[in-house]
Formats: structure tokens, sequence, C-alpha cells
């Protein structure tokens, strides 16, 4: 469906609202609130700019828990000049909305640099948040100590910008927490805080901080300083090789190794294998004993792997709690029998925490270069379906690549749920998830709601699934916070990412949003492309 379709629906639906209610005697003043409340937003997501100002200044006259009753004489003065706009010729300068046909990018939005902003300042934060983005980085948001926590363990950014005076612990204590990993990871720590006295500044430089930002923050500055710490971090990477926590090699190297024992193959026709290895449930380690045991479970897997191969063998830490094993002049079924053994050594090593044992396990999946296959990228394809085929068939073993393997076989279900009142963002937003086909699930699903109470009453979830829930925060009957509000506290938060769809002023709702749990918010009206952009990173959270 084009731009122009979309436009005239809107048209359509206004003009057939304001009919309705012409014929009836009052309308509520909650219900023009939210017609206004969802033109606005759909109105700017198709490119209607005069009509999402209108709207936009319109929503200050009303209210959304307002009973009182409005005749056609009094709401037909703010209402009626719409008509107008709709007749106007469209503005040529702006770039138009692309809807629908947007496919989302598989792996293209996570070269952006990740920045995670730590603080409880509301309004600071979301300015920054669009000052930031505006210059291409993606920002993540954390108004507590603990929901910081929570983002840097589970996505590790390349940023952190954290306040010294948080609602539930200090600044410092994250701080302490966290320095030493963050060092470790090569992940930047700057300050931003109202806090100056000196000698806090000097502890937290002690700690090991690399700038200390005094609010007001002069945004200028500010961005040319992120630059310049994140160019910095660009010539850190080139010259390093080697995964600092682990002690394995780290994605750099690993593509080196990748190019250089492929073109030795062209050249000489010496073979090699490579490994992918996947520790299992190592999510369910963090979880249970903490992320300093699970970082213990990384270096003890690496070291053991390590001292099981040979010289000429090369480990990498792939990303996360994934690594990759080259072997070179090793057949496929060779290097099957080293992994195995592999397995064993490490599946009986035993790990203790809180006062009780418990023991990791490892799946993998293993290809082989041939004449038949030198494309690289097709080679980790290959390593990478074998290893799913591994997961999918109980975990705890290897997989040796074969061309008949079903590379739809994974393991993961992906539910995109909508829960909007305006059928037209409903359909807008359905319609880009048609050809979306991310990797490392066994099928996806779209639904969509009109009201809040409608979708819990439905039989939504499925235990092994996983979410996406695009949450409208005005609805009819429970408002989206409701809704949210109910989500968090009756499903396991890890299967579940909610993205709430606010109004651009609505300060108080995005606060509570947040409190609440909700994983990121996108304004109305709202670019279908960016929108879909903030989906796929944060489905990489728990998807790759």
């Amino acid at each position: 469906m084009t731009t122009r379709k979309y436009k005239e629906l809107v048209e359509q639906r206004t003009r057939q609202t304001l009919q309705k209610w012409s014929q009836q005697p009052a309308v509520e003043e909650r219900d023009i609130y939210r017609f206004l409340h969802n033109l606005k937003g759909t109105s700017g997501t198709v490119g209607l700019d005069a009509v999402e100002a209108f709207s936009g200044n319109s929503l200050l006259y009303f209210s959304d828990d307002n009973h009182r009753s409005w005749t056609e004489a009094e709401w037909g003065d703010y209402l009626y000049p719409l008509l107008e706009l709709f007749d106007e010729p469209e503005s040529t300068g702006a770039v138009p909305p692309q809807i629908p046909g947007i496919a989302l990018s598989h792996g293209s939005t996570h070269q952006q640099y990740e920045i995670l902003v730590i603080d409880d300042d509301v309004e600071l934060v979301a300015f920054l948040r669009e000052s930031l983005e505006k210059q291409s980085y993606y920002v993540s948001i954390a108004l507590s100590a603990e929901r910081g926590l929570k983002i840097f363990y589970e996505t590790k950014p390349d940023l952190i910008l954290l306040d010294i005076l948080l609602p539930d612990r200090s600044g410092i204590d994250v701080l302490n927490q966290i320095i030493g990993k963050a060092k470790k990871e090569r992940i930047p720590i700057i300050i931003i805080s109202g806090e100056h006295s000196k000698e806090v500044q000097k502890y937290a430089y002690s700690l090991g901080v690399m700038d200390y930002i005094r609010k007001p923050v002069d945004i200028d500055l500010f961005l040319v300083l992120i630059k310049n710490r994140f160019e910095l971090k660009k010539e850190w990477q080139k010259s390093i090789i080697v995964d600092e926590l682990t002690g394995a090699f780290n994605r750099k190297y690993f593509n080196q190794t990748l190019k250089m024992l492929s073109s030795d193959f062209r050249r000489t026709g010496r073979t090699f294998s490579l490994a992918l290895l996947d520790l299992d449930y190592f999510k369910h380690v963090n979880d249970t004993y903490g992320h300093l045991v699970g970082d213990e479970v990384l270096q003890t897997f690496s070291e053991l792997v390590r001292d099981s191969i040979r010289t000429e063998d090369t480990l990498c830490r792939y990303g996360g709690e994934e690594f990759a094993l080259f072997m070179p002049n090793t057949s496929a079924d060779s290097a099957l029998l080293v992994i195995e053994r592999i397995q064993e050594k490490f599946a009986s090593r035993e790990f203790c925490a809180k006062r009780e044992n418990f023991h990791v396990t490892f799946s993998c999946g293993i290809t082989e270069i041939s004449e038949r296959q030198q494309d690289t990228d097709k080679l980790i394809d290959e390593a990478d379906q074998a290893l799913y085929s591994s997961k999918y068939s109980g975990r705890n073993q290897t997989t040796l690549y074969s061309e008949g393997m079903l590379t739809g076989q994974r393991e993961t279900v992906l539910n995109v749920i909508i829960v909007d009142d305006d059928p037209l963002i409903r359909r807008i937003i359905t319609g880009n998830f048609a050809s979306w086909e991310p990797g490392n699930i066994a099928g996806m699903k779209v639904n969509s709601y009109a009201d809040g109470e409608l979708f819990l009453k439905s039989d939504w979830y499925v235990p092994e699934e996983k979410y996406i829930i695009l949450l409208d925060g005005v609805m009819p009957g429970l408002d989206g916070l409701e809704v949210l509000e109910k989500i968090r506290s009756g499903y396991p938060e890890v299967n579940i990412l909610v993205i709430m769809l606010t109004g651009r002023n609505n300060q108080r709702d995005i606060i509570h949003a947040l409190q609440l749990g909700a994983d990121d918010y996108v304004i109305k009206p709202f670019h279908v492309p960016e929108l879909l952009s903030r989906i796929e990173r944060l489905a990489h959270r728990f998807l790759f």
C-alpha cells in the first residue's frame, strides 16, 4: 500500500468520525482527546505534517480523564478546521516517510555504537537520547542503578554515561561494581552529574572513569567529546587482538584468521575445520549465580579449551558465550573427536557458588572448507547451522554440517504483538513485518489487538517463545501503563521486550513506563524505519 493510500485512509477515518459525532447529542471529552492523540501519531507517521501539528496543538484543550460532554457547536470550533488541512497541497520539502515494504536489515543496525545512560533525570535523559541518536548512536536508558546493571551485563554497551545520584543506589556503588569488567571489555565510563565536589571527582577518576562532566551539560561540547572518545576506542580496538576476560583471541583476530586460512586453502589446498562452540543455558548461570560467576565460567572454559588444543589451533571469542575454534590441516571428522573430548572434560568440571555446586555444558557445530564451499560467510553459516542443530537436538553435543541440514531448524519462535487502538497504526506496523526473517528462530508470528483488555484476555503467551510487544500508552479501557504493569507482574521478563509508543510531551508517562520495566519507548509520530531499527536492536538481545 502506498504512502498516498495511507494518507487517504487517515482523511477518510477523520471525516467519518466527525460525521458520526455530528449525529450525536454530545461527545465525551476523553473520546475527543483519544481521537486527537491517535490522529497526531498516525498523521505524523504517514507524512501529514500539518494535520499532526494541528492535532498536537488541539490536544492542549482536552483531557484523557475528563467525562465532560461537548456538543457539536463546542467541539466543532476545534475540529472542523481539520478537514481543510486535507485539501492543502503537500509540501515538497519534507522527506516522505517510508512505510510499506521496509524489511528489517538483519545485522545492519548493529554497527552503531551503543551508549547506556544511567540517570533518573528523565528530561535530561530524553534530551541526550534525542541528541545522540541524531548522531547515529543507539541509546539505552536506565532510570535506576538496578536497571542499569541489568542492561550493562546483558548487552555490553560501547560507552556508559553514569550519574552519581540515583534513586536506589549510589552511582559510586555502581561504578565500583562495573569498573573492573568495563576495563577488561574496554568500555569507557563517563560520569555526568550535578555533584561537583573535588573529592568525588578525584575518587571517580582514581577508580578509572574516563571523564567527569558537570550538569548542566553543554550539548555541543558533549557531542564532540563523545565522538572523540569513540575515535579513541576505535584506535584501541585496532591494536588489540586478545579478549582480556577469557584470554582467547577476539572477533577481529577471528576475521583475520579466517581470511588467512581461506587464502592458504586456495593456494595450497590445505584444509581446515571451523567449530562454533556455545555454552548451554549460560544466561541461567548469570541470572542464578551472578555475572562474576558467569565470568569465571567463561574464563575456565577458555582455559580448558586452550589447554586441550594444538599450538597451531586458534580459539577466538566470537561473541558473548560463543567461541570459534580454527583447526588447520584437520578434517571435520577429526575435529569432531577433539571437540567431544573437550565436551567430556568441561561437563565434568564443577563450579561452586551460593553454597551449591553446578555444572555447565556446551554445544558445537563443525564445518570444513572444501572445493565445494570456499565462501567465508557461508562457511560461518554452515557452522552456525550445525551448532543450532546441536542445540535443537538437546545440547551438550556436536554436529557436523551436512548439505541436507535444515536451515530453519531453530529453537525460538518470535511473536511481534501490536497493542494500539488505532487500526491504521496496527496495519502499518503489521505490514512491515511480513518479510522480516531474523536468524535463530523457528518461526515468526505477528498479531495485533485494538485494546489492552482484549490482549490480556487472549491466550497470547507460550513459555517457550519470545515476544516483542509494541504498546500504545493511551487507549480506552486499560491504558498502556496498566497493561505494562500486568505484563511485568505476571510473566517472565526474560522472554518479553516491551516498547512503549508514547506522545512527545508526556514525560510523566515515559518515566512511569521505564520504571515499570519498559525496555524502550518510541515517540509518536515516528518514521517506520526508525521504529523497525529499534525493534531489531532490542531483539538482538535474545535472538542472536
